[in-house]
């Protein structure tokens, strides 16, 4: 069973990924994510919760190495798609551009 707490922090950051997708820029996808963090455009990543540990590991290391945010969705890869505003599961998503949306300063850890 899910608090109330987490539940409202999850439906929290969904607002946040959903006005990323309309006013700012990201994108979806393991490989353009690792493109993004290789050219160290991305500004934060997020990653679902049943990404496979091999993957998330190598994106924590490229993240790390270019000094961009890490978020651990709490959400599986469908709910990280949905969030999105798709129809199909995400597990890595890569903000480029924040916008309208304060997701950068307030998933600070």
């Amino acid at each position: 069973m899910v608090s109330k707490k987490q539940q409202k922090q999850q439906d929290s950051m969904n607002s946040r990924i959903k006005l990323v997708m309309k006013s700012g820029k990201a994108i979806l996808g393991f490989k353009q994510c690792l493109k993004a963090l290789r050219k160290s455009k991305a500004k934060m990543i997020l990653i679902a919760s049943n990404a496979p540990p091999l993957r998330k590991s190598e994106l924590e290391y490229m993240a790390m190495l270019g000094r961009t945010q890490v978020h651990h969705y709490s959400g599986d890869n469908t709910a990280l798609g949905i969030a999105c505003g798709k129809l199909f599961n995400c597990s890595v998503l890569s903000i480029l551009d924040a916008g309208d949306s304060d997701i950068l300063t307030s998933t600070k850890e």
